[in-house]
């Protein structure tokens, strides 16, 4: 029987952004699920000042209610890593594993912001100086083909603000399901994700992988993402 993924995507993104990766999960046998968040993609018409975090946690939620989702192979890709950590919480019947691809890993009350706090002076202004709510997407990695980076660009859109300043509420305690981290280590200089890599590596109760493709592998890399998403919910090492 194939598993069932849930994608929690990244900032500025949306669940087409994932298009690459559902005949590659077909031909495996497995079910991919990659919802858009309130105010992003083909959502973009309902954004509005009041969407934070837990919007897009109730999001994912309300998929996996409606879609009567069970043994859910949890995804969390970036800032979805705050989403699929709110997620897990409050599904914990219904997912059997958590994987974070290059992701934010919070605990209990805190934020994106908290997390990368060298982002929030330039985030919180950018914000002021657009629309007064919302921060223009971040720089593409410099090796995105150029095919890729057209369809990338005409398709992010700026992104709430309060997203990233929302402090995630954990409702049952710290998380012990089975979670892995992929590290994508074509980094920038900035290493976001290297302390979320560093940790996960050194704790026994995780399992790390890492992967040779910058920020969004799931574009630039969906083979080799595919191969070790497969590897890890077959509990290969």
């Amino acid at each position: 029987m194939g598993a069932t993924f849930l994608v929690c995507h990244g900032a500025w993104s949306a669940g087409w952004a994932w298009k690459k990766m559902h005949p590659l999960m077909a031909a495996a046998g497995h079910r991919l699920l990659t919802p858009t968040y309130t105010g992003l993609g083909e959502r973009a018409h309902l954004a509005n000042p009041s969407i934070d975090l837990e919007t897009h946690i109730q999001d994912v939620l309300n998929v996996i209610k409606y879609e009567d989702l069970r043994d859910i192979v949890l995804v969390g890709h970036s800032y979805g890593g705050m989403v699929a950590t709110g997620v897990a919480d409050r599904a914990r019947d219904r997912v059997t594993q958590l994987i974070y691809i290059d992701a934010f890993v919070p605990g209990d009350g805190q934020s994106l912001l908290d997390l990368n706090e060298v982002a929030r002076a330039p985030m919180t202004e950018l914000a002021k100086s657009g629309d007064g709510w919302r921060v223009p997407p971040n720089p593409t990695p410099p090796d995105t083909p150029q095919a890729d980076l057209e369809w990338l660009t005409e398709r992010r859109v700026n992104m709430p603000v309060k997203c990233f300043e929302t402090k995630l509420k954990l409702h049952g305690g710290a998380l012990t399901l089975p979670r892995s981290y992929i590290y994508a280590t074509r980094i920038t200089p900035a290493d976001t994700f290297g302390r979320f890599a560093k940790m996960a590596k050194a704790d026994p109760a995780w399992r790390y992988e890492e992967i040779d493709a910058s920020h969004s592998p799931n574009v630039t890399a969906p083979e080799a993402l595919m191969s070790l998403l497969q590897k890890i919910v077959e509990g290969q090492r």
